[in-house]
């Protein structure tokens, strides 16, 4: 049985749209025009028990409404999904005690409160015992490194520290699936990694059911093997996140070191291999394609005077970045 199984699922919201000026107001006030929005339409994928899959798409894209369906806080429009075989808007105990949702930009945790509070004040709601709170508490503050902080208040927090918190309080009842809404959002470079780190290991040990949102491509790299993108509420893209550059990005990136100042002439057509995005006093930086990265780099070193050559993928969020921005990858950009 999949962990979360999703089938043609849309969610439409309805918004006034208010007439310019007073008259339409008044219009306003007798008929009222509504715009239907898609938010998500009719997306469907599969995710088996213990995967880890990023959730791509622009601001808008339809990420947090999907997230919210399968957490059972909105009804879809028409569609179906199955989380751990249960219908989440049905909202039953059973799947609610199952599932944890963390969105970086909300809170759950009691502002004037000690972050203690607020994990104890989940523990009764879960029913869990006290020597099994302690030890969780024990172990994530640890891997987390705040343990000092739990009698602080929540206001009194760095956004670092708060998120951290904020992973602790959903993990206290051991759920089975786990939703990450850009959970390092707006934290340090230490605290990204620190909670990179943290969310690979809990998935690798407890084997919990992780959808990762995120804006930061490194979160992506470091975590996901797999990766689903949607665009306007669509599904884009399926699949393993290396195949996104297979399939998106037909080409390399090849560096080559040299003297450049005294092989001009040999360097006067050297765009013909490729584009050019990069040239200094030492090295110059082509985009190639794919299917002549070997006969290029043979040419550049037959006519040129090179001390070293570099083949590299492109960067994964550049790729993402030109996918998002509706650019033809396959064409060089200007």
């Amino acid at each position: 049985m999949f962990a979360i199984e999703v089938n043609h699922l849309t969610k439409a919201f309805h918004t006034y749209q208010k007439r310019p000026g007073f008259a339409g107001a008044v219009k306003g006030l007798f008929r009222r025009h509504y715009e239907r929005t898609l938010a998500v339409d009719d997306v469907s994928f599969k995710i088996e028990p213990g995967e880890l899959v990023g959730f791509l798409g622009p601001n808008g894209a339809g990420k947090t409404t999907t997230l919210k369906m399968l957490a059972g806080l909105l009804h879809p429009a028409s569609g179906s999904a199955k989380v751990l075989g249960h219908t989440p808007w049905e909202r039953q105990d059973a799947y609610r005690r199952q599932f944890a949702l963390v969105l970086g930009q909300k809170n759950q945790l009691w502002w004037d409160l000690p972050a203690r509070e607020s994990l104890e004040l989940n523990a009764k709601i879960y029913g869990i015992a006290a020597d099994r709170f302690n030890r969780t508490v024990d172990e994530l503050t640890e891997l987390l490194d705040v343990r000092g902080k739990l009698n602080v208040s929540v206001r009194e927090l760095s956004l670092g520290e708060r998120m951290k918190m904020e992973l602790i309080a959903s993990l206290l009842h051991q759920p089975k699936i786990l939703f990450l809404d850009e959970p390092t959002i707006g934290l340090d470079v230490v605290s990204q990694k620190t909670v990179r780190e943290f969310i690979r290991r809990h998935n690798a040990e407890q084997k919990t059911t992780i959808l990762l949102t995120s804006h930061y491509m490194a979160d992506i790299q470091a975590l996901c093997d797999r990766v689903i993108i949607i665009d306007h509420g669509k599904l884009f893209f399926d699949g393993k996140l290396g195949d996104i550059v297979d399939r998106f990005a037909d080409f390399k990136l090849v560096t080559i070191q040299c003297e450049l100042s005294n092989q001009q002439p040999a360097l006067e057509n050297i765009s013909r291999y490729g584009e050019i995005l990069e040239k200094t006093s030492s090295a110059i930086t082509l985009k190639v394609k794919r299917d002549r990265v070997i006969p290029v780099c043979k040419a550049l070193l037959d006519e040129l005077i090179v001390s070293d050559i570099d083949i590299q993928e492109v960067p994964i969020e550049d790729v993402i970045r030109q996918i998002f921005s509706g650019n033809d990858l396959s064409k060089p950009s200007s």
